[in-house]
């Protein structure tokens, strides 16, 4: 391909497809996340969230995710970069693990206000 010249957007899309598949094989922390979303999807299946309560979680995981993938280039990249022990690819590497995590946390608090109503009105039924 010539310098300058970008892939065809077909390619481009395999190209980050094989990011998302690549973070999901290798980044345990990625299994963690699809395993949540698989479960808070069934969750608001069986609990029958509301569109907008849908489109809070598709967001949430969507955000977590993709930070997720965002921590694993930023890491790869200092790695690449260096294997010492350099404050700043310490900095570069906690920042991006913590902004994951910030993430996460709240993607939880909302997903606690939204399934522990429905959730404990569920089992009363059932119980």
């Amino acid at each position: 391909m010539a310098k300058g010249k970008k892939p065809p957007i077909a390619k481009s899309f395999g190209f980050a497809f094989e990011g998302i598949f690549t973070g999901i094989k290798k980044e345990r922390n990625m299994k963690v996340h699809c395993g949540m979303a698989v479960l808070v999807v069934i969750a608001g299946i069986v609990l029958k969230i509301s569109l907008v309560e849908w489109c809070i979680c598709l967001t949430l995981f969507g955000l977590v995710m993709a930070l997720e993938l965002v921590n694993t280039a930023i890491e790869a990249v200092v790695d690449l970069v260096t294997q010492e022990q350099k404050p700043l690819a310490k900095i570069a590497k906690d920042t991006a693990a913590g902004a994951v995590l910030i993430a996460a946390i709240m993607a939880a608090i909302a997903g606690c206000m939204i399934f522990l109503p429905k959730g404990i009105l569920w089992l009363t039924r059932w119980f």
